[in-house]
């Protein structure tokens, strides 16, 4: 068991779940898809983040606080290789960040390709609140950001450096389907007062080439919320999420009727029929939620789960998926 492996079980059983593949509950059509009261839930094996994010929800803190400290926990996990400090850099050995963050009045703020800050969905905020605009970018996100007090730090840790050295030996580039934590953090939540707030933050793709942006930071295409409805969001391949808008698409068939499980399903279908690519070859994963506490999850692809943490208990649940292998 290496390093990171070691840290997720730990993490895991720390909050009474254990980590392997037979021990994550399987989503289906009979699993309980309903909370009652607040609840976080969010992309990938993220059992710390969802709990702080439910802790501020237990003290009546918003949504949209719960959000922004939840994912700040993987920001700061050195350990995470697709988020924040210790995140795998560009083709030119840079690690660079993208994140947004959304309210339940549907203010959003957005930052992309920032460098040397390692909160950058607490960056995002402060866009939102403090700017006329919704996304920064680049050097004006980094300098918006030291004005508002943030400290800049190396965001290549020792072994996400060694990894690239070690990729730099072939410098072949294809996305990996479901490998370390995975890609995204995206979360939602529910607070007491029963408004839906949603993040996301990330690093990118491994070794994307310089300038690259997924996703992740879009507002519509990694995340989405509707108060009236519920919210999404994404993760996976970024640029097929963006072709078919995929979590804006997600909150418009629940405001059709559909529940989250129904949307999700119909939003990787979309993916699916419309995609050049060989779906064999990339994964897209979506989890949301409506206004009634119903949640639902589908990808592509099999091993994508997501973390729900309520007052009930904290669940790793395995997502439905598409493609049947």
């Amino acid at each position: 068991m290496n390093r990171k492996e070691f840290l997720a079980s730990s993490l895991l059983d720390y909050f009474g779940l254990s980590f392997g593949s037979n021990k994550i509950t399987s989503f289906s059509k009979s699993q309980r898809k309903k909370i009652n009261g607040p609840f976080a839930i969010a992309t990938w094996n993220v059992p710390k983040a969802t709990q702080v994010a439910f802790d501020f929800l237990s003290k009546k803190h918003t949504a949209l606080d719960a959000i922004e400290n939840g994912c700040n926990v993987e920001e700061l996990d050195i350990s995470n290789s697709s988020v924040g400090l210790g995140g795998l850099p560009d083709r030119t050995g840079s690690v660079t960040l993208d994140a947004c963050i959304m309210d339940h009045k549907g203010n959003c703020g957005s930052v992309v390709y920032l460098k040397d800050i390692t909160q950058a969905i607490s960056v995002a905020r402060k866009v939102m609140e403090k700017t006329p605009h919704v996304m920064l970018a680049g050097d004006g996100a980094k300098e918006f950001a030291i004005s508002e007090g943030f400290k800049t730090e190396e965001l290549l840790s020792d072994n996400a450096k060694k990894k690239y050295e070690e990729w730099k030996k072939t410098s072949n580039y294809k996305p990996i389907i479901n490998i370390e934590n995975h890609d995204t953090i995206g979360m939602l939540a529910i607070d007491i007062n029963g408004n839906i707030s949603g993040g996301c933050t990330t690093s990118g793709l491994a070794y994307k080439m310089k300038g690259r942006v997924g996703d992740s930071p879009i507002i519509g295409a990694g995340l989405f919320v509707d108060n009236a409805v519920g919210g999404a969001v994404a993760t996976g391949l970024g640029e097929e999420v963006v072709k078919t808008v995929g979590s804006f698409l997600i909150v418009e068939l629940m405001r059709q009727g559909m529940n989250p499980q129904e949307a999700c399903e119909e939003a990787i279908s979309r993916i699916t029929q419309n995609t050049s690519k060989d779906i064999k070859d990339f994964q897209v994963g979506f989890i949301a939620i409506n206004k009634k506490g119903e949640m639902g999850a589908h990808a592509i692809h099999k091993h994508f789960n997501f973390t729900i943490t309520s007052e009930d208990k904290t669940e790793n649940i395995e997502a439905s998926y598409h493609l049947k292998h």
